[in-house]
Formats: structure tokens, C-alpha cells, sequence
């Protein structure tokens, strides 16, 4: 059986250059423990926003474009190679891996951040983009509006994968749409944790059919680098525990497996087998056999959605 990897280590909070370090030596540890599969959480290159939750928004604009120029230099250009170095990493150690990132589109403006997952297969090629398409709450304040073009079950050697980021979970339309392409594993990296974000992930598990696996940062004030921008006053006890992580995975219509590691740095480890989830799925199939197309009927629209489209003189 397959074996995932749920990584809880804390990234370098504004650094990509570390973070990716980290995430290098991360996969390398979890190949020597057999993992084909290693998922990092809600937009580990570089670390979650949790200081939006501290800042109000309109607050200290000051220190807040401060630290927002500092994201925006150490966003995830994909386009440009940003992913190079994990893509060779998932190739080099033959495993797929499930990222969070914070993406910059320079296609574009340049300008506007996305709150990105990113999958990649065991050759290094990126099976899947899916951006998140409703950030919550302040998160609004700092990324834009994803479309669906990501919204895709892709083929991996452990089994059929999706994925949805933190609050996009609590979409029924969103899951649906992944659950009528035939997911086997469910991926959903977030920020959230505690016990209503679990009865979510056992929720999907039995609606879906499917595996769970879902992780997100194990944080502590001491964590948070040192050249933070006002660092004492944003994070001031060191002790506080910002995150509990409770990386967990949930078997199809069954309980966790694995997990929650609860205010644990690590790596959270569970054997799955993908075939399970089908067999799962004989009673309750919720795009299948319990579906009723003829009463309800959802329409996806998964064409990319730049902000603008150009017509060249040469292109007639």
C-alpha cells in the first residue's frame, strides 16, 4: 500500500529560499521513510498570512505594505521555474507531492498574489494549478479570486488525486465536482484546525467515499524568523502555540488512520490504498447510483480566466 506523508514542520515565514530548503529536505526525509506521497500545507512557500488575523486590515498600513512587499518578493512565479526545485525533488525521489504556495503572475500585472496547490507527479511534471477561488475573510485583503480551471482529479500512482484549499472544503458545489470525476484521495491543506475542522475532513470522507488527507503548519511564536517585520509586536509570546497543526487522514467512510498530530513539528505518516475508496463508494455514491441528475444539475465552467484577452493584427 502506498504510503503518505503529511508534513507539519514549520516553513521560514516570509523567506522562500529557506522554506524551500525545508521542503528539499522534507521530501528527502519522507523518501527514506517510503512515501509516495508528501502533501505541505495551505501555502507553505513562504508560509502562511496568519498575521492577518493579528493586523486589521485598514490598521497599520505601514508595517501591513511592508510585509506585503516582502511576500510579494518571495511569492512562487511557476511560469518562470519557481517550482523547479521541487519538481526535480518529486522526480529524483520518484513521489508525488501536494503543495500550498503563494503564487505571483507576472503574465500580467505582476501584482496580484493567488493562494495556490500545486501537484506533481513522480516525473516532475506539474499534473495540476488550482487556485483558491473564494479566500476567507481578511485573506481577501491579500489574494485574488481564483477561477476553475484548476477544479480537476488528475491521474498519480496513488490513485486519482484532488484537492480543495481550507474553506473551499466547506463548498458543496466544489466537492461535488471533484467527487463526479472519480477522486481516490482527497487532499486539503489549510490553516484551520480543532475539532470542527476534523468533523469536516469525517464528513468528506463518508460523503465522498474517499481518502482524506489533510495537514497544516504547526506554528509557535518562537517559530515565527527573527527579521520578521516587528516581530515582537506582531508575534510576542514566544510560547503561544498560533497553530496546532492536526495533520490527519481519514479512510473512505471510516475514521482517521493516521493522526491528528496535535502541536507536533514533523511528519505524519499513513499507509492508504486507493482502491478502497470505489468499494466505499457501493452504498453511497453521491454522484452515481445517489445522485439525481434528472433533479439537480451542475454546470462547472473551467475555461482560465485571464483579465484581459489580445488580438494581434497577425492573428487575423
Amino acid at each position: 500500500m502506498p504510503t503518505v506523508a503529511v508534513v507539519q514542520s514549520p516553513p521560514a515565514l516570509l523567506d522562500l529560499s529557506r522554506t524551500m530548503e525545508r521542503a528539499l529536505a522534507t521530501t528527502a526525509e519522507a523518501a527514506s521513510h517510503g512515501a509516495e506521497l508528501v502533501v505541505f500545507p495551505e501555502s507553505y512557500l513562504p508560509g502562511y498570512p496568519t498575521w492577518l488575523w493579528r493586523l486589521r486590515p485598514g490598521g497599520d498600513m505601514k508595517l501591513l505594505g511592508t510585509i506585503h512587499r516582502r511576500l510579494l518578493d518571495n511569492a512562487v512565479d511557476i511560469d518562470a521555474g519557481g517550482l523547479d526545485p521541487l519538481r526535480e525533488a518529486a522526480r529524483e525521489h520518484q513521489l508525488t507531492i501536494v503543495c500550498g504556495l503563494h503564487e505571483i503572475d507576472t503574465r500580467f500585472t505582476g501584482s496580484t498574489l493567488y493562494n495556490t496547490v500545486a501537484v506533481i507527479g513522480p516525473d516532475g511534471t506539474l499534473l495540476n494549478r488550482h487556485r483558491k477561488m473564494v479566500p476567507t475573510n481578511p485573506e481577501r485583503t491579500l489574494w485574488g479570486r481564483g477561477d476553475a480551471s484548476g477544479l480537476r482529479v488528475v491521474d498519480t500512482p496513488v490513485g486519482r488525486l484532488a484537492s480543495l484549499i481550507c474553506w473551499e472544503n466547506y463548498m458543496p458545489l466544489a466537492r461535488f465536482a471533484l467527487y463526479a470525476q472519480g477522486v481516490d484521495v482527497y487532499v486539503a491543506p489549510t490553516w484551520d484546525a480543532g475539532e470542527r475542522w476534523q468533523a469536516t475532513l469525517r464528513h468528506i470522507a463518508v460523503e465522498g467515499g474517499c481518502w482524506v488527507v489533510s495537514g497544516s503548519t504547526a506554528l509557535q511564536g518562537c517559530d515565527v524568523p527573527e527579521d520578521f517585520p516587528e516581530r515582537a509586536r506582531v508575534f510576542p509570546d514566544e510560547d503561544e502555540w498560533i497553530n496546532d497543526g492536526d495533520a490527519v487522514v481519514y479512510a473512505p467512510f471510516g475514521g482517521p488512520v493516521a493522526g491528528p498530530l496535535h502541536r507536533e513539528r514533523g511528519i505524519l505518516y499513513a499507509a492508504i490504498h486507493p482502491t478502497r475508496a470505489a468499494g466505499a463508494r457501493r452504498s453511497l455514491d453521491v454522484a452515481g447510483h445517489y445522485d439525481r441528475p434528472d433533479l439537480f444539475r451542475l454546470s462547472v465552467d473551467r475555461r482560465p480566466m485571464p483579465p484581459i484577452a489580445f488580438t494581434d493584427a497577425d492573428e487575423g
